[in-house]
């Protein structure tokens, strides 16, 4: 169930499945929900922009999706965690942006289809 979107910066020297790796450890630490669950897509963004574009930064953005139920003690202990793992990670000025957001148990659907 956990589905991690990484988006960066083009260019960013950032292991992005090594950090997403840890991710998947550190997921069941925290909420419920087993490293095998765990998907992520990375997205290299094509350009990127933080304020007036005079700092230079480089920007991760990560979106964690996970079944609603969880507390907001949890949910902000797996955004604290995450952010702790970005600054081990990217290792030039960076805008960090880390979201946990919950999926409706009611209409979530997720599917391992065996292809044709």
């Amino acid at each position: 169930m956990p589905q991690i979107l990484i988006d960066h910066s083009p260019g960013l020297d950032f292991d992005a499945t090594a950090f997403a790796k840890e991710v998947h450890q550190l997921i069941p630490e925290v909420i419920n929900a087993g490293t095998a669950d765990c998907k992520t897509v990375v997205r290299p963004a094509a350009t990127h922009l933080v304020g007036d574009g005079s700092s230079g930064e480089a920007v991760v953005l990560v979106e964690i999706k996970i079944l609603a139920g969880r507390s907001a003690e949890a949910r902000g202990e797996l955004s604290a965690r995450v952010t702790d793992l970005l600054r081990s990670h990217v290792r030039v000025p960076a805008a960090f942006c880390v979201e946990i957001t919950e999926l409706d148990r009611e209409t979530y659907v997720f599917v391992h289809h065996a292809g044709h």
